[in-house]
Parts: structure tokens; C-alpha cells; sequence
């Protein structure tokens, strides 16, 4: 592998795994109001949201940090009061005073903010318009949660992208070497990049640590700290315990930033602690852990390129795959046993559904995490599902094509019967 070839994965992978405080989805809404009042130039009267099916989702029932509230009004009202939208997707990170202001601003003005669902194929889509008299200012997010296509002020166009077209599954003629990642150049760059190439990801760590940390006093559901309490010194469960903890508390509200992978803050905390965890516990050296963390990370957005960046298949399918192989790398697997720990996810964990961003997300964590375990412990016995089973072929990168048209073509409808579901269902 090329130093050209290995800065593009090592920017893709900066890319892809960055900082955010609460559930991106509510942050990536909040980044647009913030935008769009900005651009505004003043306190808006009226805000209006049109959000896609799979965001609308994913924020409607979440904690929303240092509030103690949920859902998407309280963000709204935080980003108009007090949003920076060079914050990116630490937005939502206000002091206490800041978000009291908030609190009163939703209070006074309830009857303002007008969410609702825009019909559009675009499955990450955000657009908000901000009023003021006459005047309007409209920010719209497409594709990524960062990524501004459209902004405009009283007609005039101040940013267009929306004619870029999203080609990310396109072949890859014309493409950057990361948009045509394969299972063996991702093996490859893990396991044999120069160390000093590879040691940022250890900033996940730090911030991924304290999450956990502070999910154990207790957190949404309280999954972490139960589960700990209840691991006796058992390594597995220890480690699904202090992983878990992290989503309880981020999306419970927790204020603490953590570090995100393919847009997603429970998929950043997957592909980390695990990793980190159990090889502390195995005695593995520093290197092996930061090549693991590398292998786990880009596994996952490997795989999450070919689903989208939000689909009805919950990303704790990609990110649990993603563990699955830096677990083998552990063990001191080869290429071989990680393709075999890939298939044996896949046809474990590809049917689990995301039914919105919540606090009990903690409780699909642990279910990718413990089979992340055994599809680990069979591949190191070069045990692997046969080719004729399920999603799996022969060959691993068409497994993971294969997994990949499920969440992005075939689960369409599963969408739409879920969002259905959650907003009539009686609580």
C-alpha cells in the first residue's frame, strides 16, 4: 500500500470519526436552525423543519443534552437562543445558563417552531427555514450530517450544492481510492500502516472512556450499570457492561462529547471500547490496540458506505461487524479469520431494525457486542457460515455487498412502517 494510498484512508477516517455531544441526528438539525438563523441575521418569529423519514426518526424520542428533555423542540430553541454552527455537531454543548434561556424561549414561543416530515428519497435530509417579518433565511442539509447544500436569504442563493450527486455506490471509475475500500485493503492498512500513522484513534478512547464512566452512575435504563454489577469478573461481560454504560448515558442527555463513527455516536462507542477494553483486560500491547481500533473503526465505515448513512438496519449491525474483526485482530487472526468473523455477523445480526434513536439503544449494543464475541471465538477455530447460508457468498466483499443493498434498497418499506408505528402508537 502506497503513503498516497494511506493518507486517503487516514482522512477518511477523520472524516468519518469526529467529535459530537448528544445524538447526531437532533445535533445535525440543530446545526441547520443555527445556520439558517445566522444567515437570518437576527432572532427568528417562525421556524419551520421539513426533515426526512429516518431523521424525523431518530430524533423524536432521544435526550437531549443537559436538558433533562427530549426530542427535537428543546434542540430547536437551544440552536436559535444560543447555536454556533461552526460547533459542527458539538452544537447542542451549551452551559446551563444557555440552555435555561432555551427553555424559555420554547416556553414563550411553543406555537413557532413547525416540524414535519418532507416525502423525498434522501434519506438524511434536514432543510429549516427561519421567519422574521418578511424575511426568511433557509439552510438544508443533504447526505451528511455536516453537510450544507443549500443556503438562501430572501431569495437570493448563497450556497448551492444540491446538484452534487451522491455516487457512493456507484462503481469506482473516477473515484477516490476510499470510496472503493475492499475487506483486504482495509485488513492491510490496520495491520501494516507505520504506528505513528495510526495512533490518533486513540483520542476515542479518551473521550469514549468517560462516557462510560459516567453511564455507570446511572443512565436511561440503567443497562451499563446493572450489567456490571452482575459481571462477577466475567471479561465479556465487564466489557459489554463499561460499553453499553456510554450509550446509556448519551442517550439519556449526558453532556460529555464522544467521538462518533459514520455520523453515529452509538457506532463510535461500539467500535471503541469494546477494542480498548478487552485488550487492556487480555494484556494486549498498545500497538495491537490501536491496530484493532483502526480495524474496528474502518470495518465499520467500509461497511456503512454500501447501507447509507441512515437506513432502516440499525448501524450497531455495521459497528458490532466492525468489533468482530478488531476482536480477531486481538487474538492474533489473520485476514482469513476476519472475513470469517465478518460473514458469521453478517448472518447473525443483519434483521436487527432501528426503530429510532432512544435510550434502550443500549440494549441493541449489547446484543451486537455479545455476538460479537462469538463470531469472533468460532472464526479464531476457523469456524464460518457456509457460502450457501443467507447473505453470505464466497467471496467477503460481496458478503458485505449483499448485506449492504439489504439496508439500503431492500428495508425501504420497514422504514416507513416503523415511523408509521411510532408516531400513532399510544403512550
Amino acid at each position: 500500500m502506497t503513503q498516497e494510498e494511506r493518507h486517503q484512508i487516514r482522512e477518511l477516517i477523520r472524516q468519518e470519526v469526529v467529535l459530537a455531544t448528544g445524538c447526531t441526528e437532533p445535533g445535525a438539525v440543530a446545526l441547520c436552525v443555527a445556520k439558517a438563523r445566522e444567515t437570518l441575521g437576527g432572532m427568528p418569529d417562525k421556524v419551520d423543519i421539513l426533515l426526512s423519514k429516518n431523521v424525523f426518526k431518530n430524533a423524536m424520542g432521544v435526550g437531549i443534552p443537559g436538558t433533562g428533555m427530549i426530542g427535537l423542540p428543546i434542540a430547536v430553541a437551544m440552536a436559535v437562543t444560543a447555536g454556533d454552527s461552526r460547533r459542527q455537531l458539538e452544537v447542542l454543548t451549551l452551559p446551563e445558563d444557555k440552555v435555561e434561556e432555551a427553555k424559555q424561549w420554547l416556553d414563550a414561543h411553543s406555537d413557532a417552531v413547525g416540524i414535519g416530515v418532507k416525502e423525498t428519497d434522501d434519506k438524511l435530509y434536514i432543510e429549516c427555514t427561519c421567519h422574521k417579518g418578511d424575511s426568511y433565511a433557509k439552510a438544508v442539509i443533504s447526505k451528511r450530517h455536516v453537510n450544507f447544500v443549500l443556503i438562501e436569504k430572501n431569495g437570493e442563493t448563497l450556497l448551492d450544492a444540491q446538484g452534487c450527486v451522491d455516487k457512493s455506490n456507484d462503481d469506482c471509475k473516477g473515484k477516490s481510492l476510499a470510496d472503493c475500500l475492499t475487506a483486504r485493503m482495509v485488513y492491510d492498512y490496520a495491520a501494516t500502516a507505520p504506528i505513528e500513522e495510526l495512533e490518533f484513534i486513540k483520542e476515542t478512547v479518551t473521550y469514549n472512556h468517560a462516557a462510560s464512566e459516567e453511564g455507570l452512575h446511572g443512565y436511561g435504563l440503567n443497562v451499563g450499570r446493572i450489567l456490571m454489577e452482575n459481571a462477577d469478573g466475567d471479561i465479556v461481560h465487564t466489557v459489554v457492561a463499561r460499553t453499553v454504560a456510554a450509550s446509556d448515558a448519551r442517550m439519556d442527555g449526558c453532556t460529555l462529547p464522544i467521538y462518533s463513527n459514520s455520523g453515529s455516536g452509538n457506532q463510535g462507542i461500539a467500535c471503541t471500547l469494546p477494542i480498548y477494553e478487552y485488550g487492556k483486560a487480555k494484556g494486549c500491547s498498545d500497538e495491537s490496540i490501536v491496530r484493532a481500533l483502526i480495524m474496528s473503526h474502518l470495518t465499520s465505515i467500509y461497511i456503512k458506505r454500501g447501507i447509507g448513512r441512515l437506513s432502516a438496519l440499525c448501524g450497531l449491525v455495521n459497528a458490532s461487524i466492525g468489533v468482530a474483526s478488531g476482536m480477531v485482530y486481538l487474538h492474533g487472526g489473520g485476514f482469513e479469520q476476519v472475513c470469517y468473523a465478518i460473514k458469521n455477523m453478517i448472518n447473525t445480526v443483519a434483521g436487527m431494525v432501528c426503530d429510532g434513536a432512544k435510550p434502550s439503544c443500549a440494549l441493541k449494543m449489547s446484543t451486537g457486542l455479545y455476538s460479537a464475541f462469538v463470531s469472533t471465538e468460532l472464526a479464531c477455530q476457523n469456524r464460518v457460515v457456509d457460502a450457501s447460508d443467507g447473505l453470505s457468498e464466497r467471496d467477503i466483499d460481496s458478503s458485505i455487498h449483499n448485506l449492504g443493498r439489504l439496508g439500503h434498497d431492500g428495508m425501504n418499506q420497514t422504514d416507513d412502517m416503523v415511523l408509521d408505528i411510532m408516531t400513532h402508537k399510544q403512550m
